[in-house]
This record gives structure tokens, sequence and C-alpha cells, in this order.
């Protein structure tokens, strides 16, 4: 994996982290004081509704959507997950419905899985785990593994080190790929620290009434420090003296070794601006992506899926039109994988790239996007090309994308991208003035509306008003107001 570097800007508000590689930003996660995220957080919450049909509960854990959760994350699921049945023996028991496992008005401890999406409130489970440093606690669970991507070779020997040290304290622990190399001093201090975290939990559940939260999870700049710095990692910049004194502390307790790769910057400008990190903040809010050889991708993001689709523009360099759409393809797919992370766009994707010809062309085209979606730290699957040429992945959902956290519905069009033309609000009002003029019979009618509305009746539908103002026997008055948008009017009776 190429190296990297880690800028932070941070402020009472607002935290932005910002992943450069290869000298271009990859990703930009953000985090705001009075929008933190929920995942990871333990709540004492209480059963609002029991929903057999769908074998789900509502949850009341104090936000203002109650929060969902399926019978598959209840507790006796841990069970059948860790024994299942031998050859020749009987299959474990299927779980119970969820109606007899939770009722109305219960008291219930979970954790938010998924943070609430759109209209969506949260996804809980009822199967706790915290995650430290190196480990994973699952307190209600005896199971003891090894991340999958550590390799198999190593995976029993670090399973056997790490079942020495979990003792018969209780509760089971994952090792992370970070832990591979760790020792087992550190991996102690850490199951030290994580049954330590459980107890505080488990001591205020029994003092505090539900809904209430327990536990909340780290800060980003924690979490960057936990997760998102590694070997590859060249530095890490933080632009507040008050912030990277916290991170020194934070890292040479739980991080140690990041702890030297902590810079204070001190340049004049400010850090994302040295590094441009706001200028593709902009670009990635943008529908239209440019590429170098002159052609663009065109992003259209909705509820269910992404679509993404690859046009040649101005590139006419190759020899021949297959190159050219080769060529144009292949620098797609390299955006793409780029713009995926960099948007945090997640669910299914749909990419329409120009049609090619030859089988060898479409070929190296899904391998070089496979080989760039493999440097992405989120799970992503990808198939071939479909009978109709496009190609369809999937990006797991970590969190709301960059557009969903900084953007929101247009007022003026309602989230359409189009408002209508200012002849088609002409009609409207005319059509509204001669209902008016049907029910009521005032001495004139005023039209308040946009300037360039107004200016359109002035101009091209003079004819038009004035033929409705004879029509109806009724003068026709007409008052810009500039803080309308195009689509507002207003017809006061006089």
């Amino acid at each position: 994996m190429a190296q990297h570097d880690i800028l932070i800007n941070w402020s009472p508000q607002e935290s932005r982290v910002a992943l450069i590689e290869q000298g271009a930003v990859q990703e930009v996660l953000l985090e705001r004081a009075l929008e933190r995220g929920l995942v990871g957080n333990i709540y004492v919450g209480r059963v609002q509704r029991v929903l057999p049909g769908m074998q789900s509960a509502f949850i009341d854990i104090g936000l203002e959507r109650t929060a969902f959760l399926h019978v598959a994350d209840l507790l006796p699921q841990i069970n059948a997950r860790h024994a299942p049945a031998r050859a020749g023996e009987p299959e474990a028991p299927s779980m119970p419905p969820i109606e007899r496992q939770v009722f109305e008005g219960q008291s219930i401890l979970v954790q938010v899985l998924k943070d609430p999406i759109g209209t969506k409130g949260a996804r809980l489970t009822a199967q706790i785990s915290i995650a430290g440093r190196l480990l994973v606690f699952l307190p209600q669970d005896g199971h003891v593994g090894v991340s999958q991507k550590i390799p198999p070779a190593q995976r029993e020997a670090l399973r056997q080190r790490l079942l020495a040290l979990v003792g018969d304290g209780g509760g089971g622990f994952i090792l992370r790929t970070n832990a591979e190399d760790a020792s087992d001093e550190e991996l102690a201090e850490d199951i030290a620290y994580l049954r330590k975290t459980w107890a505080r939990i488990r001591e205020r559940a029994v003092q505090v009434a539900p809904p209430a939260l327990l536990h909340e999870d780290l800060t980003l700049v924690q979490r960057v420090l936990r997760d998102l710095a590694g070997p590859q990692t060249r530095s890490i910049q933080v632009d507040s003296r008050e912030q990277f004194a916290a991170l020194q502390a934070f890292a040479q307790e739980y991080t140690p070794q990041v702890a030297d790769r902590l810079v204070l910057y001190r340049g004049e400008r400010p850090i994302f601006d040295q590094y441009h990190v706001d200028e593709e903040i902009e670009r990635a809010l943008g529908r239209r992506v440019d590429l170098k050889s002159g052609g663009y991708l065109v992003f259209d993001q909705t509820e269910a899926l992404t679509t993404i689709d690859v046009n040649t523009g101005g590139f006419v360099g190759a020899r021949n039109f297959d190159d050219t759409v080769f060529r144009t393809n292949l620098e797609a797919a390299q955006a793409i994988a780029r713009q995926l992370r960099l948007r945090n766009l997640g669910g299914i994707v749909i990419i329409d790239f120009i049609d090619m010809v030859r089988d060898d062309h479409r070929d190296a085209v899904l391998a070089e996007l496979r080989k760039q979606l493999a440097r992405d730290r989120v799970k992503t699957m990808i198939g071939g090309f479909s009978q109709l040429g496009l190609v369809e992945m999937t990006r797991k959902r970590t969190r709301e994308s960059l557009a969903q956290m900084l953007t929101e519905t247009c007022p003026a069009c309602d989230g359409r991208g189009r408002v209508r033309t200012t002849r088609t609000v002409c009609y409207d009002i005319l059509r509204e003035i001669l209902r008016e003029a049907r029910a009521f019979n005032p001495r004139e009618f005023r039209i308040i509306a946009a300037p360039q509305v107004v200016e359109r009746f002035l101009d091209e539908e003079s004819q038009h008003l004035a033929g409705l103002s004879d029509f109806i026997g009724k003068p026709i008055s007409l008052q810009s107001e500039s803080t309308m948008t195009q689509e507002q009017y207003d017809i006061v009776l006089m």
C-alpha cells in the first residue's frame, strides 16, 4: 500500500481529516460537535413497539427517531454462531421469534450499528462490542478469534497467545489486524482497559433510567490515530496546538507506534489550503468530474443507488476510436475508485463505461478498477460487465456520504435539480388569476414575483397579460420581489 499523510484541521465546532496519497486527496472525514456520529455508542433503551411480521422492534434510545433492532441482532444468535451442528448431529435450534424475546416497555442494552440516514432511524444490535487499540471486546460472548485479514499461517498461533492472556476473566476478544506484531504486554494492557470500560458501562446501566447514553465512541481525531494511522503513514499534521497536545497524550497511551509521526502544523496558510483540500471537496460535491484526457464522469446519487456515466468529452488524442474509448475508460476506472472514497458513496453503484468492442479492453478496465478499489478501506464487491454493458458493484455504507453531510435539498427546486422556466411560471400565474377572478371580485390583481418573471411579463408576455386583464375586466399590476425564487409568486387581491 502506498504511503500517505494525514491532515487534521480542528476547531471547537468541527474536525476535518484528509488523507493525502500520491499527492492527491483520497478521503475526507468530517465530524461536527453538534452532529457526532452514533456508531459504537452504547445505550440503555426502552422497547417502543414489537413488529412480529418484520421480526423487528423499535427502540427508544433518546434520539429524534426510534431506532431499529432486528431479531438476528439479539443475544441468542451468539450461541448459534459459534456452535454449528456437526455431521450426523441435529441442527442447532432456530432462534425464538422476537415477540418471545422482547416486549413493549422493556429496558434493553443496545449498541448503534448504523447512524440514522435520511428518514431511517439508527440500526441497533444487542450484541455489544467495544473496540480497543488492538482488540475488540465481546463482553457477552466467550469467543476468542483473530481478524480474517491476518494470514492463516499466523492466525492460530496468535489465537493461542490471546487465549492465554484472556484467562478466565470473562468475555470474548477478537484480535484486530493492527495487532499482528503486538507484544503480550500491549495486548494485556488493552484487555485490562476494555474490561474496565465494560465494568463502567454496566455500573452506569443500573444507575440511570432508560433511555440513556452509557458509552460514547472515540472522537474522529482519536479514531484516526487508532484506525487510519499505520506503517504507511508518513506524518499526521495537526493545525491546533490544543488538539496536538491532546492527541500526543492519547497516542502515548493507546497508539505509541504512531506518536512520533504527530506534527504540529505551523504554516501561515490554513492546512487545507496548503494542500488544496477545500478545492477537492468543492469538486466532490458536483455532478461532473473532468478527466485529464478531456473526458469526464457524471455522478447521480439517489437514496437507493449511485450511477456513474463515463464520457469521452474532448479526448481525441488516440490513433483510432477504439483506443480513445479504452484510454478514457482506463482513466475513468482510476478516477471512479478515488471519487467513491472521497465522496464516501455507499450501496449499489452502476457504472456506464463507454462501450468497448474488444474483450481484452473490457478485461483491462475491470482489472484496473479492481486494483484501485483494493486500496479502499471500506469493503467493496464488483461484478463483470452486464449484457447491457454496465458494471455493477457495491460499497458498504459506513456513514452518510460527503454530499449528505455538507448539503441539503434545494428549497427552490425541492431536490429536482431543475426549476420551472420563467415562461412556465408566467402561465401558472395567468391561470391562477383566471381562477381567482371567477371566485372573487377585487378592484385590482397585483402579481408579486421574482424580477426575471416580472421582466418576462413586461416583455414577451405583455400581450397575454393585457389580454387577460381585458377578459376579466380588472387591472393587473406587477411588483418585483428580489427575495423570491423563480418559482415563487403571490397574487394579491386589492
